[in-house]
């Protein structure tokens, strides 16, 4: 950065660290044990739409390079719209999986970096639920692609888009030595319906 970026307040931007991802396993001991949120084996990466015979093809090659996994059941990746025009990548896995869910996340955004998307790419998200389960409490933890930090995601159970702040900023207190947490809150975007939450 040069003196004119200084002086005009223009800054570099952060460069993503896809690595951070790998923090997941161990965030969700320190969840599971402060706020007893267990994972669901579910996440998702979305990114703005995109049409094309080249990201096609990165789809396929994501798809081949998770189906070689001779221990995963189903369809590896699911890929769906939301109500909003963004594309997710979903991704399946048992709830005591998590490690492996996280491999396939960074699998995805590395095959999507690597193949030119990664300026589409904005969020990769893993699911979390409420270990007695009768609550219904979802929560998710959201890695900013941009920012290359995360943020806690909680929707209130039932049929209106609210979040349960409280919530959000006791997991935000207690992952603080575990993951890198966006501290600008305005940057906590909702992922209202997302796919794998």
């Amino acid at each position: 950065m040069g003196l004119l970026d200084i002086l005009l307040g223009r800054t570099k931007p952060v460069v993503p660290d896809l690595d951070q991802l790998f923090g997941l396993p161990s965030a969700a001991v320190t969840l599971e044990a402060a706020a007893g949120f267990r994972p669901t084996g579910s996440g998702a990466v979305c990114f703005a739409t995109v049409e094309g015979a080249a990201f096609e093809q990165t789809h396929r090659e994501v798809q081949a390079l998770l189906d070689a996994d001779a221990e995963r059941e189903g369809r590896p990746v699911e890929l769906t719209r939301d109500d909003y025009g963004y594309s997710w990548l979903v991704s399946r896995r048992g709830p005591d999986q998590l490690p492996e869910l996280v491999n396939d996340l960074h699998a995805v955004n590395s095959a999507m970096e690597v193949n030119g998307f990664g300026p589409q790419l904005l969020c990769s998200l893993a699911g979390f639920q409420d270990e007695e389960g009768e609550r219904g409490r979802r929560l998710a933890l959201v890695y900013l692609y941009k920012r290359g930090t995360f943020y806690p995601f909680a929707p209130l159970p039932g049929t209106a888009q609210r979040r349960d702040n409280p919530l959000e900023l006791r997991v935000k207190a207690v992952l603080g030595n575990d993951l890198r947490i966006e501290q600008d809150l305005s940057r906590w975007f909702p992922v209202w319906g997302a796919p794998g939450l």
